[in-house]
């Protein structure tokens, strides 16, 4: 009895070290099970995709809010805030952005800011679009009535003076119309809506805010997204509580695509690309071989037109441009003299007065037209100076240019009575002919011709023996 009792200890101290052992052989595995199961993210910590947007809206903008909306819910963003300072832009462009604000699977959120920004025109329909509406204190919305980009005349009859044409009148219940229903799906005030765009007015932040036309006004984004915190928005038809205070801030500026697509979408940038482009062809076709222009030209010549395809722009103006274009680079082919070069530089002139657009920041300065029409003037001048130069001068190998030439005889002439050869004359190779026998390398006088060889005689037996017109010795 008293042996079992002594080792009782030692048995309880052995099932002790074995449970340990289990413990320690399941720990690695337990652990393992908890590092498989997704971890769910605390309430408020998602972060938040910041857009900016500060120029007029077009296809480089509406291309850069899309994706910029696709990579928000890509990587688990509660809230996209797209930040705006635009003065207008595209009618085309901005109906892309609305639609992809409203399929977006994820809340957007617009804010007019820094103070002094603005939400003109196209801006006004995107911000009435987000699920949530800022603005700074001292920035406005407002004036968007549309205006009519690459349309023609109404026809005769169908309006009177001082009155709106049917078109006009057609944009303007149409824009009307848009927005007002915008204002209705996102509970904001119609009346307004209606009223910035046929009368065109404009509201400050703190009236906005007052007439129900934005949701909040704060000072920066973070105010901004201390006070949307809370709020309840519908997300495609699904409620979907805002919990933003104190989330994360994930700035996605514009790419390279999007400053690209940009400047090559401004109509001003298009028309120096579509010169520019012109200049390099035509410097290669007066110079074949030196390449550089002409890969330079056809590059920048490329690029215009996809700028301008991007536009909705009068294709009057469009086809005037590219008859001028086709007009100068014929001028290095065509001895027209200047004829056909300046009229392809009215035609020039005349496109890209039409091409002119009232969509705000897409508009050309009449000095840049200006400025491409007199460079353009003065290379087709310059071209018909150096065509006119050419006629003027006598043409390499005609007997009266080479009469009394001095060359060199390259090869052995016949023996008597076939003394024929070859001689240098002039920068060319001829055939001579001679009474005498003709060595290598003896200079010889140009006496006339007798078809297509030359009658030569050596300087010692020419009738004048002075070297009156060598060929650059």
């Amino acid at each position: 009895m008293d042996r079992h009792r002594g080792h009782a200890p030692s048995k309880v101290v052995g099932q002790l070290c074995m449970c340990c052992l289990l413990w320690l052989l399941w720990l690695p595995a337990l652990a393992a099970a908890f590092a498989a199961v997704p971890a769910q993210p605390r309430a408020g910590s998602a972060a938040v995709t910041l857009l900016a947007v500060d120029g007029p809206i077009g296809p480089a903008y509406a291309d850069y809010i899309e994706r910029g909306i696709a990579q928000a819910a890509a990587r688990g963003h509660q809230l996209a805030v797209l930040r705006i300072d635009t003065p207008g832009g595209l009618d085309t462009a901005m109906r892309v952005t609305v639609r992809a604000i409203l399929a977006a699977p994820v809340p957007v959120a617009c804010f007019v800011a820094p103070s002094g920004a603005r939400a003109a025109s196209a801006g006004t329909y995107i911000l009435y679009a987000c699920h949530v509406a800022a603005m700074a204190p001292g920035t406005n919305l407002g004036a968007a009535t549309p205006v009519q980009v690459g349309t023609g005349p109404d026809p005769p009859g169908t309006g009177k003076p001082g009155q709106p044409s049917a078109m006009e009148n057609k944009a303007v219940n149409d824009a009307a119309a848009y927005l007002r229903g915008l204002a209705q799906l996102r509970g904001r005030n119609a009346v307004w809506a209606e009223a910035l765009v046929r009368q065109s007015l404009s509201l400050s932040a703190e009236d906005a805010r007052a007439a129900k036309v934005v949701d909040l006004v704060a000072r920066d984004v973070p105010g901004l997204l201390a006070a949307a915190h809370g709020r309840s928005v519908a997300v495609r038809g699904q409620p979907r509580r805002l919990d933003t205070a104190g989330a994360a801030i994930v700035e996605t500026p514009p790419d390279w695509r999007t400053r690209l697509l940009a400047a090559i979408t401004n109509p001003s940038v298009a028309l120096i690309l579509l010169s520019i482009g012109v200049y390099g062809l035509l410097f290669e076709f007066m110079s074949p071989g030196a390449v550089l222009p002409g890969v330079v030209g056809a590059i920048c010549l490329l690029l215009g037109l996809y700028g301008l395809q991007l536009l909705p722009i009068n294709y009057s103006g469009l086809a005037l441009i590219l008859f001028g274009l086709a007009c100068m680079i014929a001028e290095a082919f065509l001895p027209s003299f200047g004829m056909i070069g300046f009229g392809g530089v009215i035609a020039f002139v005349i496109g890209a007065l039409l091409l002119d657009s009232e969509a705000p920041g897409f508009g050309l300065p009449l000095g840049l037209v200006a400025g491409v029409g007199l460079t353009a003037a003065l290379l087709v001048g310059a071209t018909a100076h150096v065509a006119l130069r050419t006629r003027r001068r006598p043409r390499p190998g005609t007997l009266a240019n080479l009469e009394g030439s001095i060359g060199e005889v390259l090869g052995e002439s016949g023996e008597a009575g076939a003394h024929q050869g070859w001689a240098n004359i002039g920068g060319e190779t001829w055939q001579v002919a001679a009474e005498m026998p003709l060595a290598r390398g003896e200079r010889v006088r140009v006496l006339g011709r007798r078809g297509r060889v030359l009658l030569v005689a050596p300087l010692e037996h020419a009738p004048d023996g002075k070297e009156t017109r060598a060929n650059g010795h």
